[in-house]
């Protein structure tokens, strides 16, 4: 292989932020090191760092390079939030009423708030469906809304990883009598920024779309296909936690995630194609007055609304409305005051409003989880930059 090109440029006083993203090229005894990445820090509306570098292909042949985008996975939740806060905003949803007032054939009572803080006991289908289903928004949200919830609403919480995005999409999408979710990103958020975000790549992004290395992953894109149908559960929390990410099989883009149909389906929750410069405008956006946000509802969004043991993730969580909160454990940025969301295998979106910055960091090569050595070296740099 050849050594990861690198590009880009920091500004004075982010020399060690610059050295850890060349640094995360390389291979350690406890991680493989990125194949590709990009890196974006706004800090106080100026970008202070920008760059990219290493291989969009497995082979090793094509550079990664300023606007490529990539696969995000849960990165994406954050970017769902924002359109769905800029409707509470316009006044077009209320937090505190029932989603289904909005989407009328939803079964669960949840209130939008408790929607957006994963309360709506929909993290799975409980009836098993075809794998086409996920691809297919309308199929899949009228599933969602059939669907008997696993827990009472507002009693529990557990991570919603891959029905967040139509659970909370749909009810912004009705109320604003849009065609698609997407396109309310583009129209709210992404366009007025200029910000390089999509939910449905467009026929002329997808040249541009960086292929995903999970040959080592947990989800081996030729991992044998795991069937509800075929297994037994001993309880109905079993079960629950096989569907919120196999059913239907595709639910975690698992053999499908470098298609032309995965690329352009609305799947918010997991398969947002993202710039890194993208998603940290999107945050700096948040934390500008001007922005898409009513500053009060950005403040309420950003307080912990659910804290303590995830019925899905099996470990404490810390939710604001669709926002991952920080965790002395599990930080979500550089101070405590900081909120974002992790995506699957370490990519990462957060802004610092204590800290003044706004950061955006996309890979391709997943590693184990949230917090892979990769991105705790990157906040720790960002913290020695700072000053935090």
């Amino acid at each position: 292989m050849s050594e990861a090109p690198v590009f880009g440029e920091a500004a004075a006083g982010w020399e060690v932020v610059r050295d850890v993203f060349h640094d995360n090229f390389r291979k350690t005894d406890d991680d493989p090191g990125d194949l590709g990445a990009s890196l974006c820090v706004i800090a106080d509306g100026s970008t202070v760092v920008d760059m990219w570098g290493g291989w969009a292909d497995r082979a090793c042949t094509r550079p990664w390079r300023t606007d490529t985008l990539v696969n995000s996975y849960s990165v994406g939740k954050a970017v769902v939030s924002a359109v769905a806060l800029t409707a509470v905003s316009r006044g077009l949803i209320d937090l505190d009423t029932p989603a289904r007032t909005y989407w009328p054939e939803l079964r669960s009572t949840a209130t939008v708030r408790e929607v957006m803080s994963h309360q709506a006991g929909l993290p799975a289908l409980r009836a098993t469906v075809s794998d086409e289903v996920v691809l297919d928004w309308h199929a899949m949200c009228a599933a969602l809304a059939s669907t008997e919830p696993w827990w009472e609403p507002g009693t529990a919480h557990g991570y919603h990883a891959n029905t967040f995005g139509f659970l909370v999409g749909e009810p912004v999408r009705r109320a604003a009598a849009a065609g698609r979710f997407g396109d309310l990103l583009r129209e709210w958020v992404a366009d007025p920024i200029d910000a390089d975000v999509w939910f449905g790549v467009r026929d002329v992004d997808l040249a541009r779309c960086s292929e995903i290395d999970l040959r080592k992953g947990p989800f081996d894109p030729v991992a044998p296909d795991s069937r509800a149908s075929a297994r037994h559960f001993e309880t109905d929390h079993q079960r629950m936690l096989h569907h919120a990410y196999f059913n239907p099989s595709t639910l975690s883009g698992m053999r499908v995630v470098e298609t032309r149909r995965w690329r352009q389906a609305e799947v918010p929750s997991t398969n947002g194609h993202f710039t890194a410069s993208g998603v940290a405008a999107v945050y700096a956006s948040l934390l500008d007055p001007r922005g898409p946000v009513d500053q009060a509802v950005l403040t309420e969004a950003t307080s912990m609304q659910v804290e303590g043991v995830d019925l899905v993730l099996g470990k404490v969580s810390r939710f604001g409305l669709g926002f991952q909160l920080h965790q002395d454990e599990r930080p979500i940025g550089v101070t405590p005051a900081s909120f974002g969301h992790f995506g699957f295998g370490g990519s990462l979106g957060f802004a610092d409003p204590a800290a003044g910055i706004a950061v955006g960091y996309l890979i391709n090569r997943p590693g184990d989880r949230w917090q892979i050595p990769r991105t705790r070296r990157l906040l720790a740099a960002l913290k020695e930059a700072v000053g935090a």
